[in-house]
């Protein structure tokens, strides 16, 4: 494929520089145009101009200034919740057809969770990729509700500290609502929590995920390979994303059963997924998987979206 198609990053911090760097050298059919932020003096914007990058420190109104705004077809938003409201706002008045890949928790689009309904939205103007805690731990639901129905999921996702920037701090109840939220609409649970933990220990700590699903009884070998065979999807793009451990079960007796809130009593098969991710350390160093799971996430959407138009 030798054409590719120009996208802009609005968002010069930790994801929006990583992100960057995945583009410019990874990918296939997609060009960097644009680096945008609002701190004239972030690396981010520092390190797009030694790239060869046009920037601007002027937000998504500096963006439709630089011309080249005209060829743009992909909007990266890496900002914030707030922000990314007031960005596709405005992106949408001045080019109706833009496509936007939206990495804040705003969800104004539909969730997208690359393996597990990428497919379903090649043709959305805006989509969202929920949080880095829901890249790492929706497709482990979705790969129990494949097999059993869930009645209630919880995630927890750690994150080394250092690795969260200021739109990450400033998202912290978005991004247990926007996660559980899509725990329920992606996963398939009928309720879903989220739990987000940033763990200050020096040396940081590599990006670990816990997930429990509360199921209908059901084959555990089932379960184990529909785990493991999704876990080998999402390393096709986030090759440090594994399991920890082996799946483990637990059967909950209807003699014993456990009161779960928001659910009243259970009684079935309870599973936990144990998951840690590496990131490949195209910015922050390796621990920074959550960096690293929500950039490829991003990517491997837009290109998968690219190509569909290019074909058409």
């Amino acid at each position: 494929m030798n054409k590719k198609l120009k996208a802009a990053i609005v968002g010069s911090g930790n994801i929006g520089t990583d992100l960057m760097i995945k583009i410019m050298r990874n990918s296939e059919c997609l060009e960097m145009a644009a680096m945008v932020g609002i701190d004239p003096e972030s690396d981010g914007l520092a390190r797009a101009a030694r790239m060869g990058v046009a920037t601007t420190h002027e937000g998504v109104q500096g963006l439709m200034r630089l011309p080249e705004f005209a060829d743009i077809d992909f909007v990266f938003d890496a900002t914030s919740a707030g922000a990314h409201v007031q960005n596709e706002a405005i992106l949408r008045a001045a080019k109706p057809s833009i496509r936007l890949i939206d990495l804040t928790p705003a969800a104004i689009g539909p969730y997208c969770v690359p393996v597990v309904n990428l497919e379903e939205h090649l043709g959305k103007l805006n989509v969202n990729m929920v949080t880095c805690g829901g890249q790492a731990t929706i497709p482990m639901v979705a790969a129990v509700s494949r097999v059993a129905k869930v009645h209630y999921a919880e995630i927890i996702a750690s994150i080394a500290s250092k690795s969260a920037g200021p739109g990450t701090r400033a998202n912290i109840d978005e991004f247990t609502e926007t996660t559980s939220k899509a725990i329920e609409v992606i996963g398939g649970a009928t309720k879903g929590k989220a739990i987000i933990v940033m763990n200050p220990a020096e040396p940081p700590l590599i990006m670990r995920d816990t997930v429990y699903a509360l199921s209908e009884m059901v084959d555990q070998t089932a379960v184990a390979a529909s785990v493991e065979e999704m876990v080998a999807a999402v390393q096709a793009y986030v090759p440090g994303y594994r399991l920890k451990q082996q799946v483990q079960f637990d059967v909950i007796p209807e003699s014993a059963p456990l009161n779960v809130p928001g659910l009243g009593q259970f009684s079935g098969l309870k599973t936990s997924i144990f998951l840690e991710v590496e990131g490949a350390a195209h910015y922050l160093p390796a621990y920074a998987g959550n960096l690293d799971i929500m950039t490829s996430a991003a990517l491997a959407t837009a290109e998968r979206m690219a190509q569909s138009m290019l074909k058409a």
